[in-house]
């Protein structure tokens, strides 16, 4: 029996527009506060109040991690929101895996055409130092994407040997 406990947290780079979405969002906090000081009173601190909840709010959901945990034949995937809450948002049973590999790998292009009912990015969105994203097809019309580090993938791999690639 192959027992094995692998742990691995992936940060989700922030893009573009969660970073204008911050900036949105703090700046005018920031003046309706100094404005609170300088003349409107407690309407204005009572509308920054409101304001702080809503910034609250936005960076919880764009600081975002995922922890994936591979143990008794199951990836579990848990999201991790401001490094303060946590969900787990995906459990996926390894034999039920078609074939997993790099997304350059040619080992995927006669997956290209197929017609996937749900696509899931659990990812950094590229390869980032000592992690490759890899592309998943799950249970024939799933497809996720994961950042797995040379020791998840050497853990899977020791379970179906023949659906896993690395190249």
């Amino acid at each position: 029996m192959n027992e094995s406990y692998k742990e691995l947290l992936v940060k989700k780079e922030r893009g573009l527009m969660q970073n204008v979405l911050r900036i949105v969002c703090v700046v005018p906090t920031v003046f309706l506060f100094l404005a609170s000081f300088l003349g409107l009173g407690i309407i204005g601190l009572i509308i920054t109040i409101i304001l702080g909840v809503i910034d609250y709010f936005v960076f919880l959901f764009t600081d975002i991690e995922y922890e994936y945990l591979y143990l008794d034949k199951e990836i579990s995937v848990d999201k991790i929101m401001a490094k303060t809450r946590r969900k787990k948002v995906a459990t996926l049973d390894i034999g039920k895996i078609e074939i997993a590999a790099p997304a350059n790998s040619h080992q995927l292009d006669s997956y290209k055409n197929r017609q996937i009912k749900k696509t899931v990015d659990y990812s950094a969105g590229h390869d980032i130092p000592d992690q490759k994203l890899y592309i998943v097809y799950y249970e024939g019309s799933q497809k996720y994407m994961f950042n797995f580090d040379d020791d998840f993938v050497k853990a899977i791999r020791g379970i179906i040997p023949r659906k896993i690639f690395t190249d």
